[in-house]
């Protein structure tokens, strides 16, 4: 048995439930994992809140796509990404649906090793973000010589572009509230504010231009500036503006060639993580009990980095 968090209708955070299920012994092909710390990604509360549609005949809805554990079983045949798997191996989960328990049962193809220099709490929410980075810079061709704007510089997976575009070569002004700047320094990044008058300030940090533009905010001031600024829209691309990107012709990321691409990535992405080329800030632990008050301070201005939840 295992106790695990689902949406048991729709709508806000209060439609969460904690739950007992019974797990089976894996089957071919599947691992079994006890669960040391689990990543908590906007759409989880997403997932639940409408934004979707209201199909009853999806619920309860299992939450969370990404965790670290232990594996504690597996089946016949069981090889991941990266190969071999074997009881008391460090693993990362990632991509499968469902992982907000104290035991999740996962296809082995979601399971990578955990590189020995990450934490349980890092090592639970680095996928999603990274991969997710990787994703939009790939989607825009960065590459040396370019000049980067990120918009939310300072969150969860727009800290990780900016650091994986410097170690591209490229030069990256990033958005962010002014606390966080030091941070985006640290990363390399030349720090802009939100708010009126934003296109100058980007002019004035970008005197030679903007040749692309991650949008990891959706706001209309994000996509605005970064139109004015681009001399093609194909080189802004989205992570949450996608009524605007119908209308305006950018790019997102989403959709099976996406999620193809971040699956690749995932072991180089990992090695990465673990020599320290990019750095995943976790801002607040919760236990898995409180996580609708998770889901809940997510929504809300917080601090900055990644929640992470523990059975």
């Amino acid at each position: 048995m295992t106790l695990a968090a689902v949406a048991a209708s729709y709508g806000g955070p209060d439609a969460i439930e904690i739950v007992e299920r019974e797990l089976p012994e894996p089957s071919e092909g599947e691992v079994l994992v006890e669960v040391k710390a689990i990543g908590v990604n906007p759409f989880d509360y997403k997932s639940y809140s409408g934004a979707f549609g209201t199909d009853a005949s999806k619920l309860p809805i299992p939450l969370g796509s990404e965790a670290s554990g232990i594996v504690v079983a597996v089946g016949e045949g069981v090889e991941g990404p990266v190969g071999p798997i074997a009881v008391g191996d460090e693993v990362i989960v990632s991509g499968q649906n469902g992982t907000y328990a104290e035991r999740i049962l996962v296809p082995a193809r979601f399971v990578f090793p955990k590189p020995e220099a990450l934490d349980w709490n890092v090592a639970a929410g680095v996928l999603a973000v990274a991969g997710t980075a990787y994703d939009a810079l790939e989607s825009v061709g960065v590459t040396s010589g370019d000049t980067v704007l990120v918009h939310g510089a300072a969150g969860g997976v727009g800290s990780v572009v900016a650091q994986l575009a410097r170690e591209r070569g490229a030069t990256v002004i990033g958005t962010a509230r002014r606390q966080n700047h030091d941070a985006l320094r640290a990363y390399g990044a030349e720090p802009v504010e939100y708010g009126d008058g934003l296109i100058d300030r980007v002019r004035a940090a970008a005197p030679n231009g903007v040749d692309a533009a991650i949008d990891t905010v959706g706001t209309d001031e994000a996509v605005d500036v970064s139109l004015e600024l681009l001399t093609n829209s194909s080189r802004l691309v989205s992570t949450a503006a996608f009524g605007r990107a119908s209308s305006d012709g950018f790019l997102t990321v989403g959709g099976p060639a996406s999620m193809e691409r971040r699956r690749l990535a995932s072991p180089v992405l990992l090695e990465q993580a673990g020599a320290g080329v990019f750095e995943v800030t976790v801002a607040k632990t919760f236990p898995l009990d409180d996580v609708a008050k998770a889901h809940a301070e997510l929504q809300s201005t917080h601090p900055r980095g990644k929640f992470v939840l523990i059975p």
